[in-house]
């Protein structure tokens, strides 16, 4: 038994899960009950993360185990905790703080981030580093018990809904830049933080560009020791790969082949010979990755992820490009078509519920966010394949010294 009398994982099974859920429905019924309060009493049960600890919305059980909750509740047609709005927050942010937060950060953020009353954004990607992270320019200085943060950040998603955002800065410029790194909790709606919108491909603005001037940060909102922000950071970008590349179990024929597909049966008049092999090649490549997305998933059930949540979010990207080129080929006329241009700042990225246009110019970011797909590459070639190590030549340089 655990301290506060929760079962431990040895004596908990996926009937036994699903049992306490039913019991939680009979006192909870959410057909009658506010929906912030059934999610606020979900989590009070354990029954949000069952993975996680007891106290943090968990009841210390395997991580496999999630899906028995989640399938009963949504039998019972119990609301859920909307995870479309907040996908940083629920993919990167809660086991960055899970991994390095405090119990008082734990405490503060974990419960509101999960019901979904604070969204979260990653404060990562900046100008003028690129793809080079460790390579960030903005500065936090020490100022008695708070930080003073400047900077500029961009491709920021959802950060025009978001409470808090994950930031990485600079806090010590006279070390190798790897070294010189502090991970922050940055209150998006703090004086000195700016949210500009972003105008995309497809006439949305989805993502933003974050101004930070002299914005005050407390430092007990540091996750994480003061230079270890690069520890802290992989934490997250594994998190993200793995969310973005396929962390969630899929039906056959989902994601952006399901379209391509529909539109194939529908359209017979479409096809060809030429198309009829392209989409057979696709349609087996997107099994492939669904398949090996589920097994990464099994792998995530007995441990944190790894390397090779990049994999999986490579290939999405390149799978995510070709199916909706062949879509546009494939449409024809309809394919050139667009379905509105208006700016707009939507609250979720929804792939499916536009046109293949829209899928077409959306896709091209895919391999861009979340770690470009050059680097996703080297990752896979040295921590995966073993391969030998790029030279890096400012690699024990202090950063002060690298020419900028």
């Amino acid at each position: 038994m655990l301290d506060d009398g929760v079962l431990s994982e040895e004596t908990l099974t996926g009937d036994e899960i699903r049992e306490r859920v039913r019991a939680f429905l009979t006192a909870h019924d959410p057909r009658t009950m506010p929906r912030q309060d059934f999610l606020n009493a979900r989590w009070d049960a354990g029954l949000a993360w069952v993975h996680y600890p007891p106290g943090y919305g968990g009841l210390g059980v395997p991580r496999a185990l999630q899906a028995a909750a989640d399938e009963e509740f949504a039998r019972a047609g119990a609301p859920d905790n909307a995870p479309e709005r907040n996908p940083i927050g629920l993919g990167m942010a809660a086991p960055t703080i899970l991994a390095f937060g405090s119990g008082e950060q734990k405490s503060r953020w974990l419960r509101a981030l999960w019901t979904g009353e604070e969204i979260w954004c990653q404060l990562f990607s900046e100008p003028g580093a690129g793809s080079d992270l460790a390579g960030l320019a903005t500065r936090a200085v020490k100022d008695g018990d708070s930080w003073a943060v400047s900077g500029q950040k961009v491709w920021t998603s959802v950060a025009h809904h978001a409470k808090w955002g994950l930031l990485l800065a600079r806090t010590d410029p006279g070390v190798p830049k790897h070294q010189g790194l502090s991970y922050f909790a940055c209150d998006m709606t703090a004086p000195g933080v700016e949210v500009r919108p972003l105008r995309q491909l497809t006439g949305e603005a989805e993502f933003n560009e974050v101004f930070l001037t002299d914005a005050r940060i407390p430092d007990a909102d540091r996750i994480g020791q003061t230079g270890e922000g690069w520890r802290v950071a992989q934490t997250t970008l594994m998190n993200e790969r793995v969310a973005i590349g396929g962390a969630r179990a899929l039906p056959r024929e989902s994601g952006m082949i399901s379209p391509a597909v529909t539109l194939w049966r529908s359209r017979p008049e479409l096809r060809t010979p030429v198309l009829h092999d392209r989409l057979l090649r696709l349609w087996a490549d997107a099994e492939v990755a669904r398949l090996a997305g589920e097994r990464l998933r099994q792998q995530l059930a007995a441990g944190e992820p790894g390397p090779e949540g990049s994999a999986a979010k490579l290939v999405f990207a390149r799978l995510n490009q070709e199916i909706s080129a062949f879509e546009v080929e494939l449409a024809g006329a309809d394919g050139l078509r667009y379905d509105d241009w208006a700016m707009k700042r939507p609250e979720t990225s929804n792939l499916y519920g536009r046109g293949p246009g829209f899928r077409y110019l959306r896709a091209r970011g895919n391999s861009i966010e979340g770690g470009t797909s050059e680097i996703l590459r080297n990752i896979i070639a040295e921590r995966v394949l073993g391969l030998p190590a790029e030279p890096r030549a400012d690699k024990d340089v202090p950063w002060k010294d690298v020419p900028r």
